[in-house]
């Protein structure tokens, strides 16, 4: 039997924060990339995972995104200023999400923001005035242990001081989603629109 979860952690990009693919591809177009093209190349698990464990910076993943694309666009000079423009777009927060985090906190339950991040994450969070937001946040890069293996999700549940079983994790990945499973947790596999009802009943809230 399934326990009631006494704990939320929540994933941060594709669930509480979302992005307008258009905006960047307007600026990879006028380099003459293909939409999305610096989006797959940062996230090549050999270079992607450095980062969110804490071996190098985001400044230094960055780079490499950088010289990855340098033949394609001609020089480095051309691929360090598209690097350039393309990091300034944050993306926006969902308010609805957000709305579900402070009903979690207002219930008395603890809220752990749970991603794999940078060490440049309490700069976005602080873009966002979200802070003050969560109980507890599980970077990988701090914690250095990547997301959705059992020793993340054990290091996330013991921020909030709450045991495997007892937590429920929102995600938008199904990767995530079977990674917590294995590791005891309830998963809610989130998809974009949804009202949340699932987890909130879940809570009661």
């Amino acid at each position: 039997m399934v326990e009631k979860p006494t704990a939320l952690l929540i994933d941060f990009d594709g669930v509480l924060r979302t992005f307008d693919v258009s905006v960047n591809a307007v600026i990879e177009q006028r380099y003459g990339l293909e939409p999305g093209t610096v989006l797959d190349t940062a996230l090549e698990w050999d270079r992607l995972l450095p980062a969110i464990t804490g071996r190098i910076t985001r400044d230094q993943w960055l780079a490499t995104v950088a010289e990855a694309l340098q033949e394609r666009l001609g020089s480095p000079d051309q691929a360090a200023a598209l690097m350039k423009e393309w990091v300034v777009y944050p993306g926006h927060i969902r308010p609805e999400v957000l709305a579900f985090v402070r009903d979690v906190r207002a219930a008395g339950l603890p809220v752990c923001l749970a991603t794999n991040a940078t060490d440049d994450l309490v700069n976005v969070l602080a873009t966002f005035n979200l802070a003050g937001e969560f109980d507890a946040v599980a970077n990988s890069s701090e914690i250095g242990i990547h997301k959705p293996t059992k020793e993340y999700f054990a290091a996330a549940c013991a921020l909030v001081d709450t045991p495997p079983a007892r937590c429920l994790l929102v995600d938008d990945t199904d990767r995530m989603i079977r990674g917590a499973r294995a590791a005891g947790l309830t998963a809610y596999r989130y998809s974009d629109g949804d009202d949340l009802t699932y987890p909130r009943r879940a809570f009661g809230i």
